[in-house]
């Protein structure tokens, strides 16, 4: 399965809400995304046959580790990106917004440019 940025979106927010919370069902990245129940459905269920995440019996949704790897890396991307842009005078909710686009498009190398810049130049 070659992850789109919708794929990406679920395992980010996957991981954020595993964060907050010691267990993920579909309905709490319903309420997180937006997302109908059948949407979200469908999608948990092409990534856990991706092998990007587990569902036990009992309904609750783990990251693999390769799951749990692209979260992270794109979890970071969206951290790294709004800090950016907030650097730069733009609002949180805007930064935040620009981010979560940019961080599934932007390259590596590009990205690891960006952390070396702000950190040569005291940002965080």
């Amino acid at each position: 399965m070659n992850l789109q940025e919708s794929g990406e979106m679920y395992l980010e927010t996957i991981l954020v809400l595993s964060q907050k919370k010691n267990e993920v069902r579909s309905i709490d990245i319903c309420e997180e995304m937006g997302f109908s129940k059948p949407s979200i459905s469908r999608a948990i269920h092409l990534l856990e046959d991706g092998g990007y995440l587990n569902i036990d019996n009992g309904g609750f949704i783990t990251l693999t580790g390769l799951g749990k790897e692209i979260a992270e890396k794109i979890y970071e991307r969206h951290k790294v990106l709004t800090a950016l842009f907030v650097g730069l005078g733009v609002d949180e909710p805007t930064a935040s917004e620009d981010a979560c686009r940019i961080e599934h498009v932007i390259s590596d190398k590009t990205f690891k440019a960006i952390k070396k810049h702000m950190k040569e130049h005291g940002l965080k």
